[in-house]
């Protein structure tokens, strides 16, 4: 048996330093649910406001932090003026507090170093820590070229490091949020109509008047405006259809339930495809006018019958004409929504592009009710010197993946691994706002590529469990103690925000921008950096804008008019898409240029055999993704996640509601801790379910720690999507122990 170079650490062991909270979130909040005091106002205490943009999730939700005259914060609330909110936060949003408050946060720097033989952390200095990091960096530079050292990255602290990286001459960047989430969706989308989805997506859905969910679960994901839009469109009478097999809240909201058969929803789609051509419901005179390969398509789809689906589906063919009726019926105010995670079976892009068709078909691209013409703003760049030209990148270790429109993660873990046909090595990662041990599948894969690093960062505000492989920990503060980037993204119109700190940085913690300037300046490229306080750079791009940062600090949100056009498509004009050629693309010459499928076909995928399930997983409303279980005052709405059996699987193997079980997927990797399990129709007897999430394994977590199952421990076989490299992770089967396995092992 090898010996594994980077062990784990678990920073539990040790004292770490830092000035312990004067209160904790307990004691602040009381005994009662932390949400509930949280809100509350006291009429006799002044509070001072500063305005923000939420990072508990990518929504960026606008608001304001409440402090009282001691610097406490109190509270967080929307900001009224924002197209992301509308003055309401989500659990999430309004539970960030609990991120500033939380005792467990990382509070010093540390560093690994070898005691007694034992791998531990020691506590550190700043300057020794940033010393140490721009040494190792230049020397892995100047060995292998700035290549050679990559990114992995998500949320605001990635944009600084993405600029340092750049500023070096590395663009070896990726981040999981592409290859492990919305990436093929992105690219079946730009294929068909030339553009991406984009965040927030352009979805219409407060006036759409059908919509269509496909494995995508509106109100357990928040995406706040989708979810007080889609409740403004079921009041207003909307048609909801839900093709899930488990039933979801959004399927509890619907007209019509479709409880599939996992992996078999392209089938479906194409059966719909064929009711909307065989019975001419499709809009003739849209696709007459806007659309590319009609023909080819009618054909294809000829065959793709309901009779024929409902033997791959499992849904009757009288529900899946019924369905096709009435999205024809709200046609074009019809929404088959694009979904968010869709790595799912490695044929995504091409099931993007069947979702894609079908909203072509009925006509809802650029239409009211439909998806409408996104707009932004853009922010001016702070003047820098011109990037070096690295001699490799991103594109080069994805080069197998020609549509790759981003880093892929999965790729980099790769190339970090030693091999001698490896023609782009990498040596080194800095880790930051992503949980990678959490989030990237195959994780004997990833252990031995972080095994093999020369050197590896990790920059967070929690001590998450990917921390416990890293050669220097650097403790991030929170979004609530610092500046960042000014927040733009595309909506029905141009809207900016901005994020001011309402508190100083706790404990020994460092805003992103300050710790990408500190190595930038280390390793000799300060020129990159010629501010002395990020406050200086939102500044001079506000005054660039048009406004002021004294102006944003008192609004929070600014919104702009359109200049792009109108938000819907003149019927009057002619419109050209931004595809190569200017039409809506039925068939795609691209794609059979490149060897691939111009239209989407069903393929099998594997299924579970006798005594297992096939693993699926989603997300709870108050929490993101693995960054939150810890989070005091989310953690107090839920503080584990459970595992939905159907009632004919739990009588077959005798299983009750609460009982601890633990799961063996399909390589015979076993997970960690146990979970209960909840006996409930709700889900299909050939599924199994589970918020994803927990299982953390670092003991500092002290909500966290060994609460529940890590989904993403038992994804150990991933289906790769040849068109752009995303990483479908729902071919995974797990069996169901009832005896504890690890009776005997220390964990």
């Amino acid at each position: 048996m090898t010996t594994s170079r980077r062990k784990f650490i678990k920073i539990s062991a040790l004292g770490l330093g830092g000035v312990a909270a004067t209160t904790s979130a307990l004691n602040m909040f009381g005994a009662n649910s932390y949400l509930d005091e949280l809100v509350k106002e006291n009429v006799t205490e002044k509070l001072k406001r500063t305005a923000t943009y939420c990072e508990v999730c990518f929504w960026k939700c606008a608001g304001w932090t409440y402090t009282n005259e001691d610097g406490a914060i109190k509270k967080i609330i929307g900001n009224d003026n924002d197209p992301h909110c509308y003055g309401r936060l989500c659990p999430r949003g309004t539970g960030g507090v609990g991120m500033y408050n939380d005792e467990d946060r990382l509070k010093t720097p540390l560093i690994r170093t070898t005691i007694n033989g034992e791998e531990t952390f020691r506590e550190a200095s700043w300057e020794e820590a940033l010393d140490l990091i721009a040494e190792k960096f230049n020397g892995i530079k100047e060995k292998y070229g700035a290549e050679s050292l990559g990114l992995l990255k998500h949320g605001a602290p990635g944009a600084h490091l993405e600029h340092l990286y750049k500023a070096i001459g590395s663009d070896t960047i990726a981040e999981p949020a592409y290859a492990q989430c919305r990436g093929p969706r992105e690219t079946g989308f730009a294929l068909t109509f030339g553009s991406w989805v984009g965040s927030p997506e352009p979805t219409d859905i407060r006036d759409t008047k059908c919509l269509v969910l496909i494995g995508s679960h509106i109100g357990e994901n928040m995406h706040n405006t989708q979810v007080q839009e889609m409740s403004e469109a079921i009041d207003n009478g909307a048609t909801i259809i839900t093709v899930d097999p488990r039933f979801s809240t959004a399927a509890s909201k619907s007209t019509h339930w479709l409880a599939i058969k996992p992996a078999t929803d392209i089938a479906l789609m194409l059966a719909w495809m064929h009711v909307l051509i065989e019975e001419n419901l499709y809009d003739k005179e849209y696709v007459e006018k806007y659309a590319l390969g009609f023909k080819e398509l009618k054909e294809h789809v000829s065959q793709y019958t309901p009779e024929w689906a409902y033997g791959v589906t499992t849904i009757k063919p009288e529900e899946i004409r019924k369905t096709a009726r009435a999205m024809a019926h709200a046609s074009p105010s019809v929404i088959v929504h694009p979904g968010r995670h869709v790595t799912w079976y490695g044929d995504d892009t091409q099931r993007a592009r069947a979702m894609a068709s079908l909203n072509a078909l009925l006509g809802s691209w650029g239409r009211r009710g439909g998806f409408y013409f996104k707009e932004k703003i853009s922010v001016p760049t702070f003047p820098h010197p011109a990037y070096p030209h690295p001699k490799w990148g991103w594109h080069d270790i994805g080069e197998k993946y020609p549509l790759a429109q981003m880093g892929i993660t999965t790729e980099v873990v790769k190339a970090s691994i030693p091999n001698p046909e490896n023609k782009y090595p990498v040596k080194a990662w800095l880790v930051a706002g992503t949980n990678i041990t959490k989030s990237i599948p195959n994780k004997k894969l990833l252990l031995e590529a972080m095994d093999a690093l020369e050197f590896m960062v990790v920059i967070d505000t929690m001590p998450m469990d990917v921390t416990g492989y890293a050669d220097v920990v650097l403790p991030e503060c929170t979004y609530l103690e610092r500046y960042d980037g000014i927040r733009s993204a595309t909506n029905r119109e141009p809207s900016i925000a901005v994020r001011v700190p309402a508190v100083p940085p706790k404990y020994d913690s460092k805003p992103t921008w300050w710790i990408a300037k500190q190595i930038g300046e280390r390793m000799g490229v300060g020129n990159y950096f010629n501010y002395d306080d990020f406050e200086e750079v939102i500044e001079w791009q506000l005054q660039k804008m048009g406004t002021s940062l004294d102006e944003m600090k008192k609004i929070g949100v600014k919104n702009f008019p359109r200049t792009s056009g109108p938000l819907y498509l003149d019927e009057n004009s002619t419109y050209e898409f931004p595809t190569q050629s200017g039409k809506i693309e039925l068939y795609s010459q691209e794609l059979k240029d490149l060897g691939f499928d111009p239209m989407p076909n069903y393929t099998k995928h594997p299924e579970p055999e006798q005594g297992f399930y096939r693993l699926n997983y989603g997300r709870a409303p108050m929490h993101t993704f693995s960054r939150t279980a810890n989070n005091p005052n989310l953690n107090d709405l839920k503080s584990e996640n459970n595992l939905w059996v159907n009632p004919k699987v739990a009588r077959i193997l005798g299983l009750k509601t609460g009982q601890e079980v633990w799961l063996k997927n399909q390589d015979d990797i076993i997970s960690t801790f146990s979970i209960k399990v909840r006996v409930t129709e709700r889900v299909r007897w050939d599924s199994v379910y589970m918020v994803h999430g927990f299982g953390h394994n670092n003991k500092k977590l002290s909500r966290a720690f060994g609460k529940g199952i890590n989904d993403t421990q038992l994804i150990s076989k991933i289906a790769v999507d040849p068109i752009m490299g995303g990483t479908g992770m729902r071919g995974n089967f797990v069996a169901i122990l009832t005896e504890n396995p690890h009776k005997n092992t220390e964990i």
